[in-house]
Order: structure tokens, then sequence, then C-alpha cells
């Protein structure tokens, strides 16, 4: 990781570098909607081989009222400035708030990680937009600075450094939000989608588990095409039945249709969708940002809240 101190050998340099690699700051929700909004920034580690004792965020332009929240064994301190632009926050036009927000005089051990929250609003964002949370952990010998923007077309995995992201989700799509869940009805084309929602992962889990509800309110049939989600490598549709006494599950081929004027239903024991090569598994309470795309009613990003693990049987535990 980025130390700043007198130079150090080489070999010590490639060695920081190759961890960091792996274990980057981030953000524990990575999709959101406008509207209310808690950033938990995810802080994987220490510095290499000493503890951190300041993190600072810088907050991104779209996100106002910030408030951080106690944290025991911590001070905090917050910077205010203007925005550039106004907002309207709930009924108010505010011009200024919370530019920074810094938490000092904890301990955060190389071999531990550790999470620092905040809470406030999207405002003025639309989706597809991406909001960069900056951090910065501060050691006794230097910092670590996550401040990384990826240039257009730039894969943000091929930083060293990159800046934990959010992205900006269609309103109604996030997990979050004034009367905005993610499980609300989303209206794309003739097709309602509904009930939608992902299972929790147990500690060691392969797959995860999705789950909605689809109306097609047309004339005519459409297909679910493709599925993909920025929370893992592979997203598929799964079918799953049982033939002569045995339980059978296989990628359902071709896509799946949705026949005019019919209902279709994704649930524990049946039709499901299928994340794999999950990099963090399915917290409850937490959410999976997931982009279906349609043969007629077109592509449509939404967020699946994470609920309890209990209940219903897919091949994800398996």
């Amino acid at each position: 990781m980025r130390i700043l101190m007198p130079i150090a050998a080489a070999c010590a340099l490639t060695a920081i570098s190759i961890i960091t690699a792996h274990a980057h700051a981030s953000l524990e929700k990575r999709e959101a909607s406008p509207g209310s909004y808690k950033a938990v920034l995810k802080i994987p580690h220490g510095c290499d081989g000493q503890a951190t004792h300041t993190v600072r965020l810088q907050i991104p332009e779209g996100y106002i009222g910030v408030k951080p929240m106690p944290k025991p064994g911590w001070t905090i301190a917050t910077a205010k400035g203007d925005y550039a632009r106004k907002y309207d926050l709930h009924g108010e036009e505010v011009a200024s708030g919370v530019t920074e927000v810094t938490w000092s005089g904890g301990e955060l051990p190389d071999d531990f990680y550790d999470e620092f929250t905040v809470s406030g609003t999207l405002a003025g964002v639309e989706a597809g937009q991406t909001l960069f949370f900056k951090a910065t952990q501060l050691c006794a010998d230097g910092e670590v600075a996550w401040t990384e923007e990826p240039t257009e077309g730039q894969d943000p995995h091929s930083l060293e450094y990159p800046a934990p992201m959010l992205k900006i989700a269609a309103a109604g799509g996030g997990h979050e939000g004034h009367g905005a869940h993610g499980d609300a009805p989303v209206a794309i084309g003739d097709l309602e989608i509904s009930g939608q929602w992902a299972r929790a992962m147990l500690p060691g889990q392969p797959a995860g588990g999705g789950y909605m509800t689809i109306s097609n309110k047309g004339s005519e049939p459409d297909r679910l095409v493709s599925i993909t989600s920025a929370a893992a490598g592979r997203a598929e549709i799964h079918s799953m039945e049982v033939v002569d006494g045995v339980m059978v599950m296989r990628p359902a081929a071709g896509g799946l249709e949705i026949p005019a004027g019919a209902t279709v239903e994704l649930k524990p024991g049946g039709l499901h969708l299928m994340f794999m090569e999950v990099a963090e598994r399915f917290e409850e309470g937490a959410s999976v940002p997931l982009t279906r795309e349609f043969e007629k009613a077109g592509k449509v990003a939404l967020t699946l809240p994470v609920k309890a693990a209990s209940g219903g049987g897919d091949h994800s535990n398996h």
C-alpha cells in the first residue's frame, strides 16, 4: 500500500502493492437510487505492519446533508463548505454542508478491518452516474490514499488505489430512499417487476440466489435473455424440477419467456437467479446490484435487498 516514508527496498514496495490489490477500501452498498443513503466505508486493514489511527473521507458532490455516525474509541471532526450548486433537502434549499469527515484517535491494526459510517441524501444525481468517496488512512509513518478515479473506458479494478465508488440507480430501483425500496414494483415497457430480493449467503457458500415476480401486461410475449451483476463474476437464470424423484437444476436455455398476460414467479425451490464467483458473500441488510435485459422491453438496472437465508431451497446452498 502507499506509505509516504523514506524510500524502502524495492522488494518491500512490490509486496505492499500486491497486498493492496487484493484488499481495496470500498462501500458496503455500491449502488443506490436518489434519496436517503447510508454510506458504510469499509477499510480492509491498517498500514503494512502499522495500525491506522485516522481515516479521512471526502464527501462527493451530490451527497448532501451528511452526518457521521458516532464510533466508540474514535473522535469525529467535520469540515464544511459550499456545494457546487443549490439543492432541495426535505423542502429546504441548501447551498453548503459537510464536505469532509475525519475519524481520529482510534486504532485499526493491520490484521483487522473496520467500518466508518455517514448518512445523507443523494440529490441532483442521475441514473448511471458514479460518485467517488475518496478516503485516506493515516498511520504512524505515512498514509494510504484511496483516491484514484478511472478514466473513460478504464476498468476500475486495474487501478492500484481506486476510490470507493457508488453507482446511481434509476429512481425506485435502489434499496434506500423516501418510499423507494429495492423490492418496490418497477415498470419497464409492458412488464412489471416486483418482490425482488436476494438470499443471504452462509459462510463458505459458493453461490447466491435471487428471486422476483415478473408480470407481462402486454399483448405480446417477452423474454428475459440475460442478467449481470457487479457483485458476481457470473449470473444466470436457473430452473429447478424433480425428474424421476431426483432434483435437477440447470441454466434456463434460451432465457426465460414471459407470456403475454401472464405472471412468472422466480422463487426458492423453483425458477431463480444464480450468482456465481461472488467476491463478497451477500449479508442480510445489504443489497445486490442487478441489470436485467429483456428481448423487447430492454435493460433495467435495479437493486435486490438481501434477506435472511432461511426458507425455500435452491442450489445456492450446495
